[in-house]
């Protein structure tokens, strides 16, 4: 089997396998309107970031998205939001391993909110700079797989080191969105979750 297509049948079978687990959840109306609006603001405000190389909100909000909402919201935001963002940028098979990227980042967000309750906005900073890395390691698994001959511990070390610049300028723009605009979007957001859990009892 060629490689390229190997590697699109494991991240969408990556993606399958969170579609599923999204569809069993208990997932109320309001909170699917809520993941389809933070979906297409992470997903627009890529574009008018695209003239700079690998800054753009769209990480940010995703981070945001699973830090409040929970994992399987926060996987849905990422994968709809790299969908969205290629409608006007341009789709290939890049879109899928972005879609994988970006929902397992709003995945682990969710799962680190849960495992550490008291995080704030210093533990969303670092989670923010590391994942603009982990995301680039991500896109170049992609790459090495699909354009890099031989596959060696060699040649993909080669590939991350190439695409360090990239890589660490998504890192200090997610820092710097994180700083200026996290505490109030983590605030407004919980604030939204907050009214979509609230139980009216008739007396």
């Amino acid at each position: 089997m060629d490689k390229n297509l190997a590697s699109m049948i494991f991240a969408l079978g990556v993606l399958m396998v969170f579609f599923i687990l999204y569809e069993k959840s208990k997932i109320t109306s309001k909170e699917i309107s809520i993941i389809v609006v933070l979906s297409a603001v992470a997903g627009v405000g890529r574009i008018p970031f695209a003239a700079l190389p690998n800054v753009q909100p769209t990480t940010f909000i995703v981070i945001i998205a699973g830090f409040v909402f929970g994992p399987l919201a926060g996987f849905a935001v990422g994968i709809f939001a790299a969908l969205i963002s290629n409608i006007f940028l341009g789709q290939g098979p890049w879109t899928i391993w972005q879609m994988l990227a970006w929902g397992i980042c709003g995945m682990s967000c969710g799962m680190f909110s849960k495992l550490h309750k008291g995080a704030g906005m210093k533990s969303l900073i670092v989670f923010s700079f590391i994942w603009g890395f982990l995301f680039g390691w991500i896109m170049n698994l992609w790459y090495w797989v699909s354009f890099v001959y031989p596959l060696t511990f060699r040649s993909w070390l080669g590939t991350n080191l190439a695409s360090v610049w990239f890589d660490g300028m998504h890192a200090v723009g997610n820092v710097v969105f994180m700083a200026v605009f996290g505490g109030s979007f983590v605030k407004i957001l919980k604030h939204f979750k907050r009214k979509l859990s609230v139980t009216y009892i008739n007396a």
